[in-house]
């Protein structure tokens, strides 16, 4: 295709790809309002970003997989109607279980948005030249990010109020349809379908399984229960079927297990996992940072998300333009996988008095790992993978990366909730011993930590605000372990010159189809 097509097909993936960032970012900084005014707890906090990125996380390999059989057009149009269902229920949610059901239907579709532009670039673009694109996606990446949490703060501001935020998608989702049908015409070649159903349903139910335990570990039950218990050997028990039915009986596996004969599969989606875990888990909670810890509006809140988002534009726009014209991408990936730590140690560091300029440089250098590693692992993959494992190859790494993002989330909204719990519990008693507070006080300051600050007296003000300084710090603290195993991993991927062309693999760096049964087997 010429550059001109690309870009006519890259305009309605682009506008797909901005729906999907932006109802993560304005929703996010729309979050603690709606918690406060639907009676939330910082569990359903915690599950309203949890539920949509379960939900994206255990179907994108079935999305990838649909590419390699399907329509593809058809199918990122069907991601689009999901994502369109899901806002509206959530835009007219009375309550936390309605709204995190709309969240789990909008997270299907976002799994099929995200895991098919991956693939439709990759059908479209060499390797050689797909950093060049890449740094498109950089931008609507950041664009999406700069702008929804300042839309979403302006419209929870508003008149309309939070309900508005879940609408803000929808008209750019419809435009992404309509451009996607004029634009975008792949080849289809019709063969024989086999859908993997039981694999599937395995691969969910245990991913889901996994990812409730972790959620709800430490809250709803003990981490020794035997609740606990029983929901990891399920999970591990549903996994390991999922794994035999995909190495054993299945025609054509949502997750083919022979890409993982390859090393730089392996490591990539090793690197992805911990980098979403790290990434997603601990940014997440900035917004609530900015709004509960340093008393800001939405609005406010959504400007300091640029700082991060100047970093992660500029990594990702810079590094893909510099991959498409050396052909050498492993020194972008190191440079990402060192900046990660280096950003959440700085931003461990900070509390309700940190200078807010220092918090900004903070964030810009965690959004320069972010943006130096994000894309280029995908590009890593896809340039060992065949054509007709395009689809399959490259929704496993972002599976993986969405499933860190999901166990973060979940894991370190639980370290959130009981460290805030920690520091309040401990506090109480002193501000009472010295006279600053009185009991008929305390009855503002709810259970569970999401009592609205400014209704509060200014002593427990004070409190809850370095409550949630302490526990955001601590967050970050907590994601480093995971950005260190990330570049432990980025260091041992082996770098391959990039190819120039988007057909299969030669024979001899293609990936084996089957072990040879015997010395000087010729290879199917």
């Amino acid at each position: 295709m010429t550059h001109r097509q690309i870009m006519e097909v890259l305009s309605g993936l682009l506008m797909a790809l901005f729906v999907a960032m932006l109802s993560s970012t304005s929703v996010a900084n729309a979050l603690p309002r709606i918690v406060t005014d639907l009676d939330g707890t910082q569990g359903g906090y915690t599950w309203i970003v949890v539920s949509s990125m379960l939900a994206m996380t255990a179907t994108t390999p079935i999305w990838g997989k649909l590419a390699d059989l399907y329509n593809k057009k058809v199918l990122v149009q069907a991601a689009l109607g999901l994502f369109i269902v899901g806002s509206a229920i959530c835009g007219l949610a009375p309550s936390m279980p309605v709204i995190i059901t709309g969240r789990v239907i909008a997270g299907l579709g976002m799994g099929g948005i995200i895991a098919l532009i991956q693939v439709i670039i990759a059908m479209i673009v060499s390797p050689r030249e797909r950093g060049r694109y890449s740094g498109y996606i950089g931008a609507v990446f950041a664009l999406a990010t700069v702008i929804g949490p300042l839309i979403g703060g302006v419209i929870v501001d508003s008149p309309l109020g939070w309900p508005g935020v879940f609408y803000i998608g929808v008209p750019f989702a419809v435009v992404a349809f309509v451009l996607l049908q004029k634009t975008l015409h792949l080849p289809h070649v019709r063969r024989e379908v086999s859908i993997d159903y039981l694999g599937a349903f395995l691969l969910v139910g245990g991913v889901s399984t996994l990812l409730i335990w972790v959620t709800l570990g430490g809250d709803s039950f003990a981490w020794t229960s035997l609740t606990s218990y029983a929901l990891v050997a399920g999970s591990l028990v549903v996994l390991a079927l999922a794994i035999l039915v995909e190495g054993r009986f299945a025609k054509e596996p949502i997750i083919p297990l022979r890409l993982f004969r390859d090393r730089t599969m392996v490591l990539s989606t090793l690197a992805s996992f911990f980098v979403g875990a790290g990434m997603f888990g601990a940014t997440v909670y900035l917004q609530q940072y900015f709004q509960t810890a340093r008393g800001m509006t939405p609005t406010h809140a959504g400007l300091m998300s640029i700082c991060m988002v100047l970093g992660l534009s500029g990594a990702g726009m810079v590094t893909g333009r510099l991959i498409s014209s050396t052909g050498r991408w492993k020194r972008y990936l190191l440079f990402g996988g060192i900046m990660l730590p280096i950003g959440l140690y700085l931003l461990s560091t900070i509390d309700e008095h940190t200078d807010l300029a220092l918090v900004g440089v903070y964030m810009a250098v965690l959004g320069l790992g972010v943006g130096a590693t994000n894309q280029n692992l995908v590009l890593a993959v896809q340039n060992n993978l065949d054509t007709k494992d395009m689809g399959a190859g490259s929704s496993v790494v972002a599976f993986f990366r969405s499933m860190g993002g999901s166990m973060g989330i979940a894991a370190l909204g639980a370290v959130l909730s009981h460290r805030v719990e920690d520091v309040i519990t401990d506090g109480i008693p002193k501000l009472v011993a010295s006279g600053k507070v009185t009991p008929e006080e305390l009855q503002s300051l709810k259970s569970d930590g999401l009592a609205d600050p400014s209704s509060m007296p200014s002593a427990i003000q004070a409190l809850y605000e370095h409550a949630f300084a302490v526990a955001t710090a601590d967050l970050f603290l907590v994601a480093i372990p995971c950005a260190l195993i990330a570049l432990v991993a980025i260091v041992g991927i082996k770098e391959v010159p990039l190819r120039t062309s988007v057909e299969d693999l030669p024979e001899t760096q293609a990936l084996p189809e089957a072990e040879p049964e015997a010395e000087g087997a010729v290879r199917r």
